[in-house]
Protein backbone atom coordinates (compact mmCIF):
# COMPACT_ATOMS: atom_id res chain seq x y z
CA UNK A 1 0.00 0.00 0.00
CA UNK A 2 1.20 3.33 -0.95
CA UNK A 3 1.79 6.02 1.95
CA UNK A 4 1.15 9.78 1.17
CA UNK A 5 4.39 11.65 1.07
CA UNK A 6 4.66 14.47 3.81
CA UNK A 7 4.11 18.15 2.12
CA UNK A 8 7.34 20.17 2.62
CA UNK A 9 5.16 23.30 3.03
CA UNK A 10 2.76 21.74 6.10
CA UNK A 11 3.70 22.35 9.72
CA UNK A 12 2.40 19.39 11.16
CA UNK A 13 2.42 15.87 9.23
CA UNK A 14 1.11 12.69 10.76
CA UNK A 15 3.49 10.23 10.71
CA UNK A 16 1.68 6.65 10.92
CA UNK A 17 1.93 4.39 14.23
CA UNK A 18 0.96 0.97 15.72
CA UNK A 19 -2.86 0.56 15.11
CA UNK A 20 -5.23 3.38 15.79
CA UNK A 21 -2.16 5.54 17.33
CA UNK A 22 -0.33 8.66 15.87
CA UNK A 23 2.23 10.81 16.29
CA UNK A 24 2.21 14.47 15.53
CA UNK A 25 5.92 15.74 14.16
CA UNK A 26 6.51 19.70 13.66
CA UNK A 27 8.48 21.05 10.62
CA UNK A 28 10.26 24.33 10.25
CA UNK A 29 9.83 26.18 7.30
CA UNK A 30 13.41 26.51 5.82
CA UNK A 31 14.70 30.39 6.13
CA UNK A 32 15.19 30.72 2.23
CA UNK A 33 11.28 29.90 1.88
CA UNK A 34 10.44 33.50 4.44
CA UNK A 35 10.45 36.48 2.96
CA UNK A 36 10.95 38.31 5.45
CA UNK A 37 14.03 36.25 6.45
CA UNK A 38 15.43 37.24 2.47
CA UNK A 39 14.22 41.00 3.40
CA UNK A 40 16.41 41.20 6.51
CA UNK A 41 19.19 39.66 4.97
CA UNK A 42 19.37 42.04 1.94
CA UNK A 43 18.99 45.01 4.57
CA UNK A 44 22.04 43.47 6.57
CA UNK A 45 24.43 43.34 3.44
CA UNK A 46 23.83 46.72 2.30
CA UNK A 47 24.32 48.23 5.86
CA UNK A 48 27.95 46.34 5.49
CA UNK A 49 28.51 47.87 2.33
CA UNK A 50 27.45 51.36 3.21
CA UNK A 51 29.17 51.31 6.80
CA UNK A 52 32.64 53.70 6.20
CA UNK A 53 35.63 52.45 8.28
CA UNK A 54 35.92 54.53 11.80
CA UNK A 55 38.54 57.07 11.96
CA UNK A 56 41.30 56.76 14.30
CA UNK A 57 40.35 57.80 17.59
CA UNK A 58 43.24 59.16 19.77
CA UNK A 59 42.33 59.70 23.62
CA UNK A 60 44.81 61.59 25.95
CA UNK A 61 45.80 59.99 28.82
CA UNK A 62 44.52 62.08 32.34
CA UNK A 63 47.65 61.15 34.52
CA UNK A 64 50.90 60.76 33.11
CA UNK A 65 53.39 58.11 34.68
CA UNK A 66 56.26 60.45 34.30
CA UNK A 67 53.74 63.35 36.46
CA UNK A 68 53.57 60.63 39.28
CA UNK A 69 55.76 61.26 41.85
CA UNK A 70 57.57 58.84 43.95
CA UNK A 71 56.28 58.07 47.73
CA UNK A 72 58.86 57.80 49.66
CA UNK A 73 57.91 55.71 53.55
CA UNK A 74 61.47 56.64 55.19
CA UNK A 75 62.25 53.00 54.47
CA UNK A 76 64.22 53.95 52.18
CA UNK A 77 67.01 55.29 55.09
CA UNK A 78 66.90 52.61 57.00
CA UNK A 79 68.65 49.46 57.01
CA UNK A 80 66.64 45.76 57.95
CA UNK A 81 68.07 44.18 61.18
CA UNK A 82 65.16 41.80 61.71
CA UNK A 83 62.71 40.85 59.56
CA UNK A 84 59.82 37.76 60.30
CA UNK A 85 55.96 37.22 59.89
CA UNK A 86 53.79 37.91 63.30
CA UNK A 87 50.64 38.57 63.93
CA UNK A 88 50.04 41.51 66.33
CA UNK A 89 47.67 42.56 68.83
CA UNK A 90 46.48 45.72 71.19
CA UNK A 91 44.73 45.77 74.36
CA UNK A 92 41.62 48.26 74.23
CA UNK A 93 41.46 48.99 77.70
CA UNK A 94 38.12 50.51 77.90
CA UNK A 95 36.78 47.19 76.69
CA UNK A 96 39.41 45.16 78.74
CA UNK A 97 40.09 42.54 75.89
CA UNK A 98 42.68 42.36 73.15
CA UNK A 99 42.12 43.40 69.84
CA UNK A 100 43.83 42.57 66.26
CA UNK A 101 45.76 44.99 64.94
CA UNK A 102 46.88 43.07 61.63
CA UNK A 103 49.26 40.43 60.13
CA UNK A 104 52.17 40.97 57.86
CA UNK A 105 55.84 41.61 58.61
CA UNK A 106 57.55 42.96 62.01
CA UNK A 107 60.47 45.01 60.83
CA UNK A 108 64.06 46.02 63.13
CA UNK A 109 64.84 49.12 61.35
CA UNK A 110 68.03 51.30 61.35
CA UNK A 111 68.79 54.46 60.28
CA UNK A 112 71.58 54.77 58.33
CA UNK A 113 72.74 58.45 59.42
CA UNK A 114 71.41 58.85 63.62
CA UNK A 115 71.95 54.62 63.55
CA UNK A 116 68.58 54.56 65.82
CA UNK A 117 66.22 51.47 65.70
CA UNK A 118 63.02 51.55 65.66
CA UNK A 119 60.25 48.74 65.37
CA UNK A 120 57.79 48.63 62.40
CA UNK A 121 55.39 46.42 61.27
CA UNK A 122 52.63 47.27 58.13
CA UNK A 123 49.84 44.65 57.66
CA UNK A 124 49.90 42.40 54.54
CA UNK A 125 47.91 43.74 50.88
CA UNK A 126 46.67 47.18 52.57
CA UNK A 127 50.58 48.07 53.85
CA UNK A 128 48.68 50.37 56.87
CA UNK A 129 51.31 50.79 59.05
CA UNK A 130 49.90 48.80 62.78
CA UNK A 131 53.12 49.18 65.02
CA UNK A 132 55.57 51.94 64.46
CA UNK A 133 58.02 53.20 67.86
CA UNK A 134 61.18 53.55 68.77
CA UNK A 135 62.64 50.27 71.03
CA UNK A 136 63.96 51.76 74.34
CA UNK A 137 65.75 50.15 77.58
CA UNK A 138 62.03 50.65 79.51
CA UNK A 139 60.43 48.15 77.19
CA UNK A 140 60.31 44.49 78.69
CA UNK A 141 59.04 42.01 76.73
CA UNK A 142 57.25 39.41 78.80
CA UNK A 143 55.99 36.07 77.63
CA UNK A 144 51.76 35.99 77.04
CA UNK A 145 50.30 34.07 79.64
CA UNK A 146 49.88 30.12 77.98
CA UNK A 147 51.39 30.80 75.20
CA UNK A 148 55.34 29.90 74.24
CA UNK A 149 55.62 31.93 70.71
CA UNK A 150 54.06 35.24 72.17
CA UNK A 151 55.60 38.32 73.80
CA UNK A 152 53.81 41.28 75.43
CA UNK A 153 55.36 44.79 75.62
CA UNK A 154 54.09 48.66 76.74
CA UNK A 155 55.26 51.68 74.37
CA UNK A 156 55.17 55.19 75.82
CA UNK A 157 54.64 56.51 72.60
CA UNK A 158 53.52 54.68 69.30
CA UNK A 159 52.83 56.37 66.08
CA UNK A 160 50.83 53.54 63.95
CA UNK A 161 48.02 56.31 64.19
CA UNK A 162 49.87 59.55 62.96
CA UNK A 163 50.40 60.35 66.78
CA UNK A 164 52.46 59.34 69.68
CA UNK A 165 49.99 56.90 71.65
CA UNK A 166 50.60 54.25 74.56
CA UNK A 167 49.70 51.44 73.95
CA UNK A 168 50.43 47.64 74.93
CA UNK A 169 50.99 45.11 72.30
CA UNK A 170 51.33 41.77 72.09
CA UNK A 171 52.86 39.61 68.74
CA UNK A 172 52.71 36.13 68.70
CA UNK A 173 55.05 34.57 66.18
CA UNK A 174 54.36 31.05 64.05
CA UNK A 175 56.45 28.87 66.86
CA UNK A 176 58.48 29.33 69.61
CA UNK A 177 61.78 29.44 67.50
CA UNK A 178 60.54 32.45 65.74
CA UNK A 179 59.81 33.98 68.67
CA UNK A 180 62.77 33.58 70.69
CA UNK A 181 64.86 35.10 68.09
CA UNK A 182 62.39 38.00 67.78
CA UNK A 183 63.44 38.29 71.49
CA UNK A 184 67.32 38.29 71.05
CA UNK A 185 66.82 40.99 68.60
CA UNK A 186 65.05 43.20 70.64
CA UNK A 187 67.08 43.14 73.38
CA UNK A 188 70.24 44.10 71.11
CA UNK A 189 68.33 46.61 69.53
CA UNK A 190 67.87 47.72 73.11
CA UNK A 191 71.28 47.69 73.79
CA UNK A 192 72.10 49.80 70.82
CA UNK A 193 69.28 52.65 71.42
CA UNK A 194 70.98 52.56 75.11
CA UNK A 195 74.47 53.27 73.78
CA UNK A 196 73.24 56.07 71.46
CA UNK A 197 70.80 58.19 73.65
CA UNK A 198 73.58 57.93 76.41
CA UNK A 199 75.92 59.47 73.31
CA UNK A 200 72.81 62.06 72.77
CA UNK A 201 73.31 62.74 76.74
CA UNK A 202 76.79 63.33 76.39
CA UNK A 203 76.54 65.95 73.46
CA UNK A 204 73.69 67.41 75.09
CA UNK A 205 75.44 68.18 78.55
CA UNK A 206 78.41 69.43 76.47
CA UNK A 207 75.75 71.94 74.33
CA UNK A 208 74.42 72.87 77.15
CA UNK A 209 77.76 73.64 79.03
CA UNK A 210 79.40 75.66 76.20
CA UNK A 211 75.61 77.64 76.39
CA UNK A 212 76.24 78.38 80.23
CA UNK A 213 79.86 79.38 79.41
CA UNK A 214 78.74 81.68 76.61
CA UNK A 215 76.23 83.10 78.73
CA UNK A 216 78.58 83.56 81.88
CA UNK A 217 81.11 85.38 79.34
CA UNK A 218 77.93 88.02 77.93
CA UNK A 219 76.77 88.58 81.67
CA UNK A 220 80.65 89.77 82.48
CA UNK A 221 81.30 91.16 78.93
CA UNK A 222 77.57 93.30 79.82
CA UNK A 223 78.81 94.02 83.34
CA UNK A 224 82.13 95.51 82.38
CA UNK A 225 80.77 97.86 79.76
CA UNK A 226 78.03 99.18 82.86
CA UNK A 227 81.62 99.58 84.89
CA UNK A 228 83.02 101.42 81.88
CA UNK A 229 79.59 103.96 81.67
CA UNK A 230 80.23 104.59 85.53
CA UNK A 231 83.66 105.74 85.17
CA UNK A 232 82.68 107.60 82.40
CA UNK A 233 79.88 109.38 83.97
CA UNK A 234 82.48 110.12 87.35
CA UNK A 235 85.02 111.08 84.91
CA UNK A 236 82.18 113.62 83.47
CA UNK A 237 81.44 114.79 86.78
CA UNK A 238 84.86 115.41 87.85
CA UNK A 239 85.48 117.83 84.76
CA UNK A 240 81.93 119.68 85.60
CA UNK A 241 83.32 120.08 88.54
CA UNK A 242 86.29 121.97 87.69
CA UNK A 243 84.94 124.43 85.45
Amino acid sequence: MNQQKPSPHRVVDLLPGTGSERVARQHRLPRRADPHWDLHRHELGRAEEEVEPSPDVHFEAVVKLDQLEEIKTFEEDEEVLFKMRAKLFRFDKPATEWKERGTGDVKLLQHKDTKKVRLLMRRDKTLKICANHYITQAMQLQPNVGSDRSWVWSVLADFAEGEARPETLAIRFANSENAEKFKEKFIEVQKINAELEKADEVVAAASEAKEEEAEEKAEEKEAEGVKEEAKEEKKEEEEETDL
